[in-house]
């Protein structure tokens, strides 16, 4: 097994959608944080997914389409820019993983019932072998959350941290 870390759609815009949003984004930082420094212990490929909705002004140069500043994310990681829920279509991101290797995406990130899910079946379609990261996934619903995690492969940060030792 070769993972990476995808972290989807983890931007300043999102923060504001709501109260629930916020935090559950928050929350799911902590994890991300986490497993991005487990990834890195391990020299295991980390890659930022953003989306882009020019009619939104979620742009490049944008300050909403920026990532916020308590996400561990460097300019050296990979940074793949999306304009379809799924971060596979029409973008490099199933090339770049080829190049490293990867067969397996360890998925987290916002929103779990749309891009995050999106992005799931997207590897699947590619025999890529997908799993999300319990706790890491955002959402304005923590019962979509609840939700996709019920009908995807699932891991914890603690087994994952076994499986990778």
């Amino acid at each position: 097994m070769k993972p990476a870390l995808l972290v989807v759609d983890v931007q300043k815009a999102f923060f504001k959608f709501d109260p629930d949003t916020t935090r559950s984004l928050e929350s799911a930082i902590e994890y991300i944080n986490a497993t991005i420094a487990l990834f890195r212990k391990r020299q295991l490929p980390v890659i930022s997914v953003q989306h882009m909705e020019p009619e939104d002004k979620l742009v490049p140069g944008e300050k909403g389409f920026d990532l916020p500043d308590q996400l561990n994310i460097l300019d050296a990681d990979l940074h793949i820019q999306k304009t379809y829920g799924n971060a596979f279509n029409k973008t490099p991101l199933a090339e770049e993983l080829r190049k490293l290797g990867v067969d397996t995406v360890i998925i987290t990130g916002f929103c779990a019932e749309y891009c995050v899910l999106s992005t799931y079946r997207g590897a699947q379609d590619l025999d890529l072998t997908p799993i999300l990261l319990r706790d890491s996934l955002a959402s304005g619903s923590a019962e979509r959350i609840r939700l996709v995690e019920s009908i995807n492969d699932v891991i914890s940060y603690g087994a994952l941290k076994k499986v990778l030792e």
